[in-house]
């Protein structure tokens, strides 16, 4: 019975840590703060449910934000998500104050990506993950994440230069 005790108490730790980031996360994947709160939910519960192994095995962390993606991408695959009007606005945290408007031109940009790219540029650049981690992962080889992330990225430039300079700054 202790070592269930534990288990459990280990879990709530990480789980309450961590869950704000995992959201921010899932919100750049998906795009909406309800979406994310729910994948976020559901990367927890396939969390606890491999707690032990996982916790045994070493990084939670990394473990924590492959299941976020894969679980973005298969419920994207399998059509449950519902894409966002660029009219949906965040009930997000108030933005950092050098450039709230360029990070809204990027969401609006990141979230006209297809869901592939979109994964690969947020475990990338926002996760800072390595090509070999992303591609783990992924479950794709590293030459696809850096393919991906080329494509993705130009798709990015080419979207921001469309905008009209009022916008974008420029």
């Amino acid at each position: 019975m202790k070592a269930a005790v534990r288990r459990e108490r280990e879990f709530r730790e990480f789980a309450e840590a961590r869950e704000a980031h995992l959201r921010r996360s899932a919100y750049l994947l998906c795009g909406d703060w309800h979406q994310a709160q729910d994948l976020t939910q559901t990367t927890l519960m396939k969390l606890y449910a491999s707690w032990s192994r996982v916790r045994r095995d070493g990084n939670v962390e990394a473990y924590a934000r492959t299941i976020l993606t894969r679980t973005f991408i298969d419920q994207r695959r399998k059509g449950l998500w519902r894409e966002n009007t660029v009219a949906d606005l965040p009930d997000a945290p108030a933005p950092e104050p050098a450039g709230p408007e360029l990070r809204m031109v990027m969401q609006t940009a990141l979230m006209s990506l297809p869901p592939r790219y979109r994964a690969v540029l947020v475990l990338r650049f926002w996760e800072d993950w390595s090509v070999e981690q992303t591609a783990r992962a992924l479950r794709v080889s590293t030459g696809t994440v850096k393919s991906q992330s080329a494509r993705g990225l130009a798709r990015l430039r080419h979207l921001v230069a469309e905008l009209p300079s009022e916008v974008t700054g420029r």
